[in-house]
This record gives structure tokens, C-alpha cells and sequence, in this order.
């Protein structure tokens, strides 16, 4: 019997984590003011910010952060409208 990873990151690829978090904050405008990264506030596209992300780990650890955020925040407005 295989266990199940309860790190919510484990097999969730970096395109998948920015387009919700993009659909989430409603825009890389939004998201650019959570992350002042200049992917995402300078002429931003998915592709771009993937392409940075890659490269440089810290932003990419306060995309994977945020994106954590996210998740509990999701589940604190569901919990609420319960």
C-alpha cells in the first residue's frame, strides 16, 4: 500500500502553482503585489516567470510559500461558507 505525501507541494508542477495562484489573485497585478518581483510586475506572461522562477530559488520559494498561503486561505473562506 502506497502512503500519500501530505506535503500539499509533492507532485505539483511550478506552471500548475502559478496559473492558480494568478487565477486566485486575479492577475499577475495583484499577485505582483503579494511577490514585488519584476516577472511579475514587468510585461509578465506565464512563460516569463516560469523561465525566472527556474533560475532563482528564492523567488521560487516565496511562489511555493505564497502558494501554501493560498491553500489555507481556501480552505478558512470554505470552512466559512459552511
Amino acid at each position: 500500500m502506497e502512503e500519500k505525501s501530505k506535503d500539499p507541494l509533492h507532485g505539483k508542477r511550478l506552471d500548475a502553482i502559478l496559473e492558480e495562484l494568478v487565477e486566485y489573485y486575479q492577475g499577475f497585478e495583484r499577485l505582483g503585489e503579494q511577490i514585488n518581483i519584476k516577472c511579475f510586475t514587468d510585461n509578465p506572461s506565464i512563460n516569463s516567470s516560469l523561465k525566472f522562477l527556474r533560475k532563482t530559488p528564492w523567488a521560487r520559494t516565496k511562489v511555493e510559500s505564497l502558494y501554501l498561503f493560498m491553500l489555507r486561505q481556501k480552505k478558512r473562506e470554505e470552512t466559512r461558507k459552511k
